[in-house]
């Protein structure tokens, strides 16, 4: 009877399950639903309070955008963290409960029937270990089933790249944790190279810059306004300028100083230039006649950095090579995810690997 019940639970499971795909991200998580489209996109944080009894148990407070909004303005006990670091896991217990809140949104909070099949983008780069952290707090969170694709190839078929045809595509993709360059072909990655430098570390570049040039100490979703608002890679026609406000570290009042766009592009240029060599080392590598074909075609940028003013014609530049921004970039690799859930079964091949969870 108890096998019965289990074989049973396994059914109506399949029955109303649903399949949900998920691009976590170090500074966003945007999550797939098969036959929706995408219906999350928020920021990868979670919110807790540390109880002062209890053995110093972890209360989650809030998860997402409420989370972030916490950021930086939390009372004594009550602290923001992103438990994604650098595009991997940095604490298994707050990814598992981040994964558990997005795939309860998504299946309408009926996670007792559903059991979703998630399949989960890892970055191409990563270790055995930090991909089995991922499907172990997948599988954790409530999936039945966990399935993890590579980054580069998601965002591949999220932008339309034929990388099931036998000629060359390249995708460089740039997130909040990692930059990945990847050329495909046949379906498969020939070449990939990576970086755990991305959007994150153009915050600190920023928060460093004002530090050092200014005495104005600013915190990380202040950086990353000014990033969005006068970040550039190349000279603009009319430079931007921006009041930042913050703390004086002489005196620890409040104060705002104007900075200019120029002051932000040197800030972040030996961040560029890493991710150009990046590239440059990942052409090197490719066979002759896949680099015919990315002549053709083109390096398609994807991810949030790449809407950095002058991004592309900077690298279009440095490489010789044509650099196309992908339409909405900032979702290509959950699109690719998508495309993959709603042909889970033919596109099986492309996936890393796969676990069920004990039902």
């Amino acid at each position: 009877m108890k096998v019965g019940s289990v074989q049973v639970f396994r059914f109506l499971s399949g029955v109303f399950g649903t399949d949900v795909g998920i691009d976590l991200g170090t500074a966003n998580i945007v999550v797939y639903v098969k036959g929706k489209g995408i219906v999350i996109n928020e920021p990868s944080a979670v919110a807790i309070r540390k109880k002062t009894k209890g053995g110093g148990n972890i209360e989650v407070i809030a998860v997402g955008g409420e989370a972030k909004a916490m950021a930086g303005k939390t009372p004594t006990g009550v602290y923001t963290i992103w438990p994604m670091q650098d595009g991997v896991i940095a604490n298994f217990e707050m990814t598992e409960e981040l994964i558990r809140h997005c795939l309860r949104k998504a299946t309408g909070g009926n996670m007792v029937l559903s059991h979703p099949r998630v399949v989960i983008s890892v970055p191409a780069e990563v270790t055995e270990v930090e991909r089995k952290a991922v499907i172990d707090a997948t599988l954790g969170a409530g999936a039945r089933e966990a399935y993890v694709v590579d980054e580069p190839v998601a965002a591949a078929l999220g932008v339309g790249l034929p990388i099931k045809e036998p000629r060359g595509s390249m995708i460089l993709d740039i997130g909040g944790g990692t930059s990945e360059v990847a050329v495909l072909s046949l379906g498969g990655i020939v070449v990939t190279n990576s970086l755990r430098t991305a959007g994150r570390d153009m915050d600190e570049a920023i928060i460093a810059m004002l530090r050092q040039k200014y005495a104005l100490l600013i915190g990380e979703t202040t950086a990353e306004e000014v990033k969005i608002e006068i970040g550039s890679t190349l000279p603009l026609e009319s430079e931007l300028e921006m009041a930042v406000k913050g703390r004086d570290l002489a005196d620890g009042l409040p104060k705002a100083d104007a900075v200019t766009s120029s002051e932000v592009r040197e800030a972040l240029e030996p961040i560029v230039r890493r991710i150009e060599d990046m590239v440059k080392v990942a052409l090197e590598q490719t066979p002759p006649e896949l680099s015919k074909d990315i002549v053709d075609q083109g390096i398609i940028l994807s991810g949030g950095i790449s809407l950095l003013r002058g991004l592309s014609q900077r690298l279009s530049k440095s490489l010789s090579t044509p650099v196309i921004v992908a339409e909405d970039p900032l979702f290509a690799v959950a699109r690719g995810v998508g495309k993959i859930l709603e042909n889970l079964d033919d596109m099986k091949k492309v996936l890393l690997s796969v676990e069920k969870g004990a039902q």
